[in-house]
């Protein structure tokens, strides 16, 4: 922290100039995300500045990001159903996933998580990353045709039917809940019935509607409605956004194209007065915590969605510290990846007190930080102020913003997260993992962004292990001396030993996915064998499975008083033997040996 401020020029620039970047996209997040474009700019306030301050990597910029915001969606949406369409019902639960998630995030730091990440396969990544860019332009089809299912009222009314139903539903469940529900007489009920007003059967009719046609799948049966009664002037606002927001890139990129392309629209859509549809107002003051998140916590409300905030967590852990390698890449250091998951867990929990939406470092807006002079964490600090001051002093004014032109930047982001090196390589990889990577853009688009995800990592994990099986399979084998190919100390083995003494070289781990093929060679040993050498110098790792694979393999050579003699045990197989007790139950100390001339020797001394 000491040089925080030895570059305070180029990061206070390095930090506006990404803020700028960021305020577009902030917006936008917030609005796709159900919670409006405020959450979005609160995240990107609460995250940018203490993500940066107690991060690991100096020049992060941190905020709402695609694949974040996609998954938010999803559980904003479900937990507003859940509660009959009541944002305001279920914002404290929404925002409490959100803090869970964020402690997570310091959880996996402290204990060290973030070296493992690495290991998280390419097509699950990939596949993740393609979907979240489909969803997003999906999902954005109707706001650029102008169609909002809360203004279709002949849709709506499709929905009264069962929008009543469900309120008489919960009236019965309240009179369950206070003990008035009688059979024998339900003038309760009614009296309460005839007080349900039809402002209220509308509201909950439009709640229907809304999660009918609510994610991808929603969408695109709202397709043809939205197709009938499609708006020009929201098209042309939309189109005209993404025009300029690709067009102006070819013109220059020391300007962000994205906020050219906002304020050249929104300028137009206000001083020409087009009868557009703006985005929602943003509140005026400094943020505000919101407090019920603790008065209303309950267990029972939060343990469905632990699941979630586990996910978001892990996934702002990846985009995170993936963006950490890029600024390494890029400044010549080294992040302290623990201490980036701790600074985003922190920045995280205390943006979701304030009802921001969570987020991770954004590699766009990390490059840009650092192609303008940022050095330090002042510049992640600096953008969160800038942004913080934007909305003190321009919030009324970015309330008239359309809505078409964030849901054009919206599908820019669909197009630019998708992943089209992995696409274009669909030809040329093997095509167990071309599998996973179409059944993670499957399932992460039409049906589960977490499901598929966790689906994939243990397609991906069978698949690794089968072929891990398969190579140890095809390197291990169990011959007679006489046709086993002689490695280059056994050239000398004596002649007539070499029918009694047979060998098993075994090459690479020994783990479940190997086992089975390592008891049928140990059966394979004939009757006439005396001695069987194992030779495990190529083994440096064993499981559970493969310990007591080896375990069975030894009692069943003991039956056939074949004994074994093991050659260059290395030490994490050596330990799980020595603690099970096969050596020197099964195996004496005299039948280890270091090298295979010493096993030799040994034989010549005693057969």
């Amino acid at each position: 922290m000491k040089n925080i401020f030895s570059n305070i020029k180029g990061d206070t620039f390095g930090g506006v100039t990404a803020g700028i970047v960021a305020l577009p996209l902030a917006l936008a997040f917030g609005v796709s995300s159900g919670l409006g474009p405020t959450a979005g700019l609160y995240g990107a306030i609460f995250l940018g500045f203490f993500g940066a301050f107690f991060g690991g990597t100096n020049t992060q910029i941190s905020g709402p990001t695609a694949p974040l915001t996609a998954i938010s969606m999803v559980l904003i949406a479900g937990i507003i159903q859940v509660n009959n369409g009541d944002l305001d019902r279920a914002l404290p639960l929404i925002l409490t996933v959100f803090l869970l998630a964020g402690l997570f995030q310091i959880l996996l730091g402290v204990l060290g998580v973030g070296k493992y990440i690495k290991y998280i396969p390419y097509p699950v990544v990939s596949g993740f990353m393609t979907a979240i860019g489909v969803i997003i332009i999906i999902t954005q089809m109707l706001p650029i045709l102008g169609y909002y299912v809360g203004d279709d009222l002949e849709f709506i009314e499709n929905f009264k039917p069962h929008a009543e139903e469900l309120i008489i539903n919960s009236i019965l469940e309240d009179e369950v809940k206070e003990g008035l529900l009688v059979l024998e007489d339900f003038k309760e009920t009614i009296k309460r019935a005839e007080l349900v007003t039809d402002e209220e059967i509308l509201n909950e009719a439009k709640s229907l509607a809304k999660a009918e046609t609510s994610g991808v799948v929603g969408a695109i049966k709202s397709l043809p409605r939205a197709l009938k009664n499609i708006n020009y002037l929201e098209v042309l606002l939309a189109l005209s956004t993404i025009i300029i927001i690709f067009g102006f890139k070819k013109i220059t990129t020391k300007v962000p194209s994205t906020l050219v392309a906002l304020l050249v629209v929104s300028s137009v859509a206000i001083i020409a007065n087009l009868d557009y549809r703006p985005i929602e107002e943003i509140p005026g003051g400094f943020p505000i915590p919101n407090l019920m998140i603790f008065s209303t916590f309950s267990i029972s409300s939060i343990s469905p969605y632990i699941f979630t905030a586990l996910t978001l967590a892990f996934l702002g852990v990846i985009d995170s510290l993936l963006t950490s390698v890029v600024a390494d890449n890029m400044t010549k250091t080294s992040h302290d990846s623990n201490k980036e998951l701790v600074g985003q867990g922190i920045g995280n929990s205390i943006a979701a007190i304030f009802g921001g939406l969570p987020g991770a470092g954004a590699t766009i807006r990390t490059v840009v930080n650092i192609n303008a002079g940022g050095k330090t964490k002042l510049s992640g600090m600096v953008a969160g102020v800038f942004l913080l001051i934007v909305l003190l002093a321009l919030g009324p004014v970015a309330s008239k913003i359309p809505a078409a032109v964030l849901a054009g930047i919206l599908i820019t982001v669909g197009i630019g997260v998708m992943d089209y090196k992995g696409l274009k390589a669909i030809p040329y990889i093997p095509k167990t993992e071309v599998v996973i990577m179409i059944v993670v853009l499957l399932l992460s688009t039409f049906w589960n962004l977490v499901y598929a995800v966790g689906l994939g990592l243990v397609i991906a994990s069978l698949v690794f292990m089968k072929k891990m099986g398969d190579v140890t399979e095809d390197l291990s084998d169990v011959k007679s001396l006489k046709e086993e190919k002689a490695w280059d100390d056994e050239m000398n083995f004596p002649e007539e030993l070499k029918e009694k003494v047979f060998i098993k070289h075994i090459k690479g781990p020994l783990f479940f996915g190997s086992t089975s093929h390592f008891q049928i060679l140990t059966k394979q040993v004939p009757d006439t064998a005396i001695y069987a050498i194992v030779r495990m110098e190529k083994v440096p790792y064993i499981d559970q499975s493969g310990l007591y694979a080896i375990e069975e393999a030894l009692l069943y050579l003991e039956k056939k008083n074949i004994h074994p003699l093991i050659v260059d045990l290395q030490n994490q197989p050596l330990y799980l033997l020595q603690s099970i007790d096969i050596v020197p139950d099964l195996i004496p100390e005299e039948h280890l040996f270091k090298n295979f001339n010493d096993c030799t020797d040994w034989i010549k001394n005693n057969v």
